[in-house]
């Protein structure tokens, strides 16, 4: 690994590593990272799989006996009923909504594609309230091999 003690926060001399160096170190760090993340992909695959095998169980034991919560020395486990809601037909979902005058039925985000495009088409027509963050950001990638 190259010398990431260069990288030492408390250091204000800004002539000290050039920015190959940089580049390099952050490639290096980067591909280590990687590295670890795939290594242990596998094992904490196995981990989620015994972990939802386990849930199975729980959730068997707990319709059985009817219960909503066990509590034991090692731990308390619930069970809660998550329900989730989804359309396959989005317009006339915004149509119910407008409808019904129920925009709460909605989430509170923009998409951020879609509203860059609407404003690249419509740079005066902006919503009220609007906010906009821009700030930079720094993409490294390895020198293609010849």
């Amino acid at each position: 690994m190259e010398n990431l003690e260069l990288l030492d926060p408390q250091d204000t001399k800004e002539d000290k590593i050039d920015i190959d160096q940089l580049i390099r170190v952050y490639i290096n760090v980067r591909a280590s990272r990687d590295e670890k993340v795939e290594k242990h992909k596998e094992e904490i695959q196995k981990l989620d799989e015994k972990m939802a095998l386990i849930q199975a169980k729980l959730l068997e034991e707990f319709k059985q006996t009817n219960a909503d919560s066990v509590s034991t020395s090692s731990g308390t486990a619930y069970r809660k009923l998550k329900t989730t809601y989804s359309t396959h037909d989005w317009e006339s979902f915004y149509n119910f909504v407008n409808d019904n005058k129920a925009p709460e039925l909605l989430q509170k985000r923009i998409h951020q594609g879609n509203m860059k495009e609407w404003l690249d088409k419509y740079p005066t027509d902006l919503p009220i309230g609007l906010n906009t963050t821009s700030e930079y950001t720094i993409t490294v990638r390895r020198k293609g091999k010849k």
